[in-house]
């Protein structure tokens, strides 16, 4: 009776193991952003609308941070955020 072998596939992890450097992390709330993009980077624009006045003729936006990247970072970020967000849906039901 011939033996059968089993063929064990293993992942070798070529990624690095990451270790987070907080010490000058801040943490800022934010409730607007905008973006936008040449051909080489990508311009993302975070800040704060203190307004609640819907019917305002003129927002004024408080500009607090600035992320500039590459169209390759850009779309794995992306990516990331797609992600998340299904997950966030999955978990609390979708956003409308």
């Amino acid at each position: 009776m011939a033996e059968a072998t089993a063929v064990e596939k293993t992942t070798e992890s070529t990624s690095p193991n990451v270790k987070w450097n907080v010490e000058h992390l801040k943490s800022s709330y934010v409730n607007f952003a905008n973006a936008n993009s040449t051909r080489e980077e990508v311009v993302m624009n975070f800040g704060l609308n203190s307004n609640w006045d819907r019917n305002q003729r003129e927002v004024e936006i408080e500009l607090g941070h600035r992320i500039v990247m590459s169209p390759f970072a850009a779309k794995r970020l992306a990516d990331l955020l797609n992600k998340l967000m299904t997950e966030y849906e999955s978990r609390y039901g979708e956003l409308k």
